[in-house]
């Protein structure tokens, strides 16, 4: 079997990168992780993971965490948002968007609301129900 050259990224299937993505999350001891499906539900991304971090310094150690383990694994990376403040730092992938919040921002915000009605991909939250 040869490999295409022409192929930049990996081309895992979204469920499959979720999984890889919450086990880097956790390995960084991320809580309330969600992971939300959203191919039939919303057109800019078809997964959204939504976690919650301890503090600042956390959540940079997470988003930095999921960018090296996204380039290791071939994974698109388009951009990072928020990382300074780290409040609510956005890590994009494309397919797949990690909402890494501090835990008041988080129930401020109230991402999960948005997409109630999409499938749950993956869930260990505590709190967020």
């Amino acid at each position: 079997m040869t490999v295409s050259k022409d192929k930049k990224f990996s081309t895992v299937p979204v469920a499959e990168k979720v999984e890889n993505i919450v086990k880097w999350l956790e390995e960084k001891h991320a809580s309330d992780i969600l992971a939300l499906n959203l191919e039939r539900v919303n057109s800019f991304t078809d997964a959204v993971i939504i976690v919650t971090a301890k503090s600042v310094r956390q959540g940079q150690a997470i988003a930095e965490h999921v960018y090296a383990m996204a380039k290791q694994a071939n994974y698109e990376y388009l951009r990072v948002e928020g990382k300074d403040s780290g409040q609510w730092i956005l890590v994009d992938l494309n397919d797949v968007v990690i909402n890494v919040f501090q835990e008041d921002v988080r129930r401020l915000f109230n991402l999960e609301s948005l997409w109630a009605d999409a499938a749950i991909l993956n869930t260990n939250e505590s709190e967020h129900a």
